[in-house]
C-alpha cells in the first residue's frame, strides 16, 4: 500500500469510518473513536464484554497520533512507516476493507446518471528461476461491457466520496458481478497468453541441469535414494514455473458517463 502523506491518509481512513476528528493540527491528529473502531484498535475485549454484559452504551476512547517527527516526544502516540500501530490500521484495511463502494462527486443542479464500474486489482506473480510481480487494474463499466486497463490511474484523477452526490442516481447494471469477473480472468488470460515466456523457458532448463547435476552427485549412492528424491522435489518446487494471481482488493464505482 503506497502511501505518500501519512497524516491525510490517517484523516481519510478515520473519517471513512464514521470517527471524528477532534483535532488535526501541525502533525497531531485527535480522534473519537466509535465503538467499531475500538474495538478493532484499542485492544479491549474484556471492557466490551462487560459493558455489554451489564447492558450499558460504552465509552470509546480517544487517539492522538503524532506524524510531525518535531513533536513526537508531545503526549500522544509517535506514528511512522513501519510502527507497529500503522501496521495495525493497515492490516484492518486489508482484513475488512478489501471491497468498497464509491461514488464520483458532480457539482450539478439536474438529474445525472452515474454508470457502475466493477474495479480489481490484482496481483501477478511469475515464480521460477527468477520471482516477478506485477500489478494489473482494470475495470469493467457493468452497463455496455467497456473495460479501461490501468484503472486506478484514471480514478486517481476524479473525486470520489462514500455517498451520492445531489441530483445524481445510479444505473442498474445489466452485467452481473459474477459474470464481469469471470470477464476481466479471460482478458487476464489472453494477456498471459499473449506472452513469449523466455522465463518459463530459462526455469526449465535450469530445473533439468539442476536435476542432472544432482543425479550425478549421488550416483552409485542407493542408500540414500530416499535423501536424493528430497532434494529432487526442493528443486523442483524451487525451480518449476508458475503463474499465479491474487486480488488484492476492488469493488463498484458509480462514474459519470
Amino acid at each position: 500500500m503506497a502511501i505518500t502523506n501519512l497524516n491525510q491518509f490517517l484523516q481519510d481512513y478515520f473519517v471513512s469510518h464514521r470517527c471524528q476528528i477532534l483535532e488535526n493540527n501541525d502533525g497531531i491528529l485527535k480522534i473519537r473513536l466509535t465503538e467499531e473502531m475500538d474495538r478493532a484498535l484499542m485492544n479491549r475485549p474484556f471492557y466490551w464484554h462487560y459493558i455489554k454484559k451489564i447492558g450499558q452504551q460504552g465509552e470509546p476512547m480517544n487517539l492522538t497520533l503524532i506524524t510531525n517527527p518535531k513533536k513526537k516526544d508531545e503526549k500522544g502516540e509517535w506514528i511512522h512507516f513501519g510502527s507497529p500501530r500503522l501496521q495495525q490500521i493497515i492490516h484492518h484495511l486489508k482484513e475488512n476493507e478489501r471491497f468498497t463502494k464509491l461514488f464520483q462527486k458532480v457539482e450539478t443542479n439536474q438529474n445525472t446518471p452515474l454508470y457502475p464500474w466493477l474495479v480489481v486489482n490484482l496481483k501477478q506473480s511469475y515464480k521460477g528461476k527468477q520471482k516477478k510481480d506485477e500489478i494489473i487494474s482494470i475495470g469493467l463499466q457493468l452497463v455496455n461491457g467497456n473495460m479501461r486497463l490501468e484503472m486506478m490511474d484514471y480514478l486517481k484523477n476524479l473525486p470520489l466520496q462514500m455517498a451520492i452526490s445531489d441530483y445524481c442516481y445510479t444505473i442498474s447494471p445489466i452485467i452481473k458481478l459474477q459474470s464481469g469477473f469471470k470477464r476481466i480472468e479471460a482478458v487476464i488470460s489472453t494477456y498471459i497468453e499473449n506472452q513469449t515466456h523466455e522465463w518459463a523457458v530459462e526455469s526449465i532448463h535450469e530445473l533439468d541441469e539442476e536435476i542432472k547435476t544432482l543425479q550425478h552427485f549421488y550416483e552409485g549412492r542407493t542408500e540414500e535414494l530416499e535423501q536424493m528424491e528430497k532434494e529432487m522435489e526442493e528443486i523442483k518446487v524451487r525451480y518449476h514455473p508458475i503463474i499465479s494471481q491474487e486480488v488484492i482488493n476492488g469493488g463498484i464505482f458509480y462514474l459519470t458517463e
